[in-house]
């Protein structure tokens, strides 16, 4: 239990340190230890059999190393301003971080969760993870910023199901994982693109479309 205790709770950090980083490099480095510490989740919940090992390599590889590589990838090929740039401070972002966590907690208590089902910590951690994600995708002007924060969205609601793997459903959890990769796919896609057309992956210039 101390063990599931301990990654949880450097799951919660890394969710908070989405938000207070200023380079898009270690944002993409947070990307790949979220990634890892989310891999050794179904280990530490289901134990290291069966489902839960199918799972956590599965998760490994496409998180802790697939993920990352073509966000890391795409990062290189285009010519940006490395600092994450965001719409309201990094401190404002960090202290809404803190704020959701805490929601998260109280959240925690007062929902009639099954006995035994989430371990302590899952929950708020989860939540939070959504919560910074969320964050990223509507305060950063980067596209790849955005990215960066649907994968850390999509891993809080990953972590929410893997107390379920313990009871064999690690194909659901498989088959999420593969919607999650090609929508990834897809949006590394409509990055180049943007990039190739607008010489910049900042949101904000879409509003000077006209028809």
């Amino acid at each position: 239990m101390a063990a599931i205790q301990s990654l949880l709770v450097a799951l919660v950090v890394v969710n908070l340190a989405y938000l207070a980083v200023t380079r898009l490099k270690t944002l993409t480095r947070i990307t790949a230890l979220q990634g890892v510490l989310l891999a050794a989740t179904p280990l530490a919940v289901a134990g290291p059999h069966g489902h839960g090992l199918v799972l956590s390599l599965a998760v490994l590889a496409i998180k802790g190393i697939g993920f990352p590589w073509l966000v890391a990838r795409t990062l290189s090929r285009l010519e940006v301003n490395p600092v994450v740039e965001p719409y309201f401070g990094f401190n404002m972002s960090l202290l809404a971080g803190v704020g959701g966590l805490l929601f998260s907690l109280w959240l925690e208590s007062r929902l009639p969760f099954p006995p035994g089902l989430f371990p302590p910590l899952l929950f708020p951690a989860a939540l939070t993870s959504i919560f910074s994600g969320l964050t990223l995708v509507v305060a950063r002007r980067k596209a790849l910023t955005q990215v960066i924060g649907y994968l850390a969205a999509e891993n809080g609601i990953f972590l929410l199901g893997v107390p379920l793997a313990a009871q064999g459903s690690v194909w659901l959890e498989l088959s999420v994982l593969l919607d999650v990769f090609v929508a990834v796919f897809v949006m590394g896609i409509a990055l180049h693109h943007i990039n190739k057309t607008f010489e910049s992956i900042d949101v904000g210039r879409f509003c000077s479309l006209r028809d």
